[in-house]
């Protein structure tokens, strides 16, 4: 092996020539996507600014109710989705940990010691010890772009448990507002039910002072029971909430409750919007699109590398002794190598060829995904903008509706008792006085949500640092 010694400056010369080779990976570009100047239903919304409470992150306490505060802090620690999204990145990250690893030599050492002998042979001890090394040469680039690829899909993971956050905490918003205007009508009802139980009173009073006809008082008692029976509707609706926001928030309902609040506080924040272009670098989901698009262009590369040779270095280093352990360690018993391997399939049958157009073919579908969230981003806002907008006219309709309801529903009861009107029209009165009262409620609880589902649609508090 000694022969070899001339040769060494050349090959360690060949290898640093090698390492500094070129990628055949296509240079990345963000595809282009639908990007209008403004948003078609944002006139007179308000404007984005610098610093708002959306890029603090903690966009639920816009809606400035401790309990939700309290109940979305949990959904960061304790809902099992989110959980699991974080495991999931976890993986990508030691995924990109793998890749790197394999830019740099690996070292392995193995030894050996073992006794044999035969009938006419002594019996003899046999000892080695070898320190090997090889390292895979990266001239094509298709190491790198495998690290490319696996840290894109990291970053899109990472995009992806923001996705999860955001729509956890989301959804308990939803539930929650639910819940609130669940409590807001039970309270409706509760003073529904003992408004009906006096006019019971007064129906039968007057029967049986010969006033009113038995049939008033058979409406009475309908109406009455129709509405004991919605309380207990709404006693269950309230109850499957409960039950769905201590899943969100990683608790078995049978260890959850939550008190039905006083007076229902609705607050509805405004929703800084900005322009379109910000959605593309706020929204999780645009983001994981995006990144997927990067690992598929760097598959690309990986896919070409193999039209060229594969090229590795490779060393040993080792000793051997028949005679005793100690002279492992002798100069005279070593013995090294280096060498410099090239390997290139000649024919596969077109499948190098395939594995690039397939390549290709999974960066174009990549790229129409990423194009086709941006829009469905686009219409998510629009329908959110159109919603709050037409919910806040609506709540006012709705006001102005249960008002009148209420008066008309006093008046009718008054002439009811002047004699002046059936019971039967005091009836009409009373179911219309209570839907337009629970109109207004869940008028009010759609208002929250729609903010929530803007907020939502707008990325929420996620952005990533430069």
């Amino acid at each position: 092996m000694r022969n070899m010694k001339p040769l060494r400056p050349h090959l360690l010369a060949l290898a640093a020539c090698l390492v500094a080779g070129c990628s055949v990976a296509p240079t990345y570009h963000v595809p282009t996507s639908p990007a209008p100047a403004q948003f078609k239903e944002a006139q007179g919304w308000v404007p984005a600014a610098p610093g708002d409470a959306l890029e603090r992150g903690a966009w639920w306490q816009l809606f400035s109710d401790p309990v939700l505060d309290q109940l979305a802090a949990s959904v960061e620690v304790s809902n099992q989705n989110v959980a699991a999204a974080i495991a999931a990145f976890d993986q990508a990250r030691a995924a990109v940990q793998v890749q790197r690893s394999s830019l740099f030599p690996s070292v392995d050492l193995t030894s050996s010691a073992d006794r044999g002998g035969g009938a006419n042979v002594s019996p003899s001890n046999r000892y080695r010890l070898d320190l090997g090394a090889s390292w895979e040469l990266d001239v094509w680039g298709r190491l790198r772009a495998n690290v490319s690829a696996a840290t894109a899909n990291a970053q899109a993971s990472a995009a992806d448990l923001a996705s999860a956050r955001l729509s956890a905490q989301g959804l308990l918003a939803t539930d929650y507002f639910a819940l609130r205007a669940t409590d807001a009508a039970l309270d409706i009802i509760a003073t529904t039910i003992d408004a009906y139980q006096r006019v019971l009173q007064i129906t039968q009073n007057r029967f049986k002072a010969g006033i009113a006809a038995h049939s008033d008082v058979l409406q009475a008692q309908t109406q009455l029971a129709n509405a004991q029976a919605d309380q207990q509707g709404l006693l269950r609706q309230r109850a499957q909430l409960e039950h769905a926001i201590a899943i969100l928030v990683g608790k078995a309902p049978a260890e959850f409750s939550l008190a039905a609040t006083p007076s229902w506080q609705v607050v509805v924040p405004e929703v800084p919007v900005g322009v379109p272009s910000t959605l593309l670098q706020r929204r999780p989901d645009i983001a994981a699109a995006e990144r997927r698009v990067a690992a598929a262009n760097a598959q690309i590369g990986v896919a070409r590398s193999a039209y060229f040779p594969s090229l590795g270095l490779s060393a040993n280093y080792g000793t051997a002794s028949t005679t005793r352990f100690a002279d492992l360690f002798s100069a005279s018993n070593a013995a090294w190598s280096f060498g410099l391997s090239a390997a290139q399939s000649i024919f596969n049958a077109g499948a190098t060829s395939a594995n690039v157009a397939g390549a290709e073919a999974a960066h174009r579908e990549a790229v129409a995904r990423y194009r086709q969230t941006v829009l469905t981003a686009f219409g998510n806002v629009e329908d959110q903008l159109a919603a709050s907008r037409v919910l806040a006219n609506q709540q006012d309709r709705r006001r102005e509706a249960s008002q009148a309801a209420d008066l008309v529903e006093q008046q009718m009861l008054n002439r009811y008792k002047a004699g002046q009107v059936s019971y039967t029209e005091v009836v009409t009165a009373q179911v219309t006085a209570l839907n337009a009262r629970r109109n207004l409620v869940q008028v009010q609880a759609d208002r929250q949500n729609a903010a929530v589902a803007l907020i939502q649609a707008l990325g929420g508090g996620w952005h990533v640092p430069q």
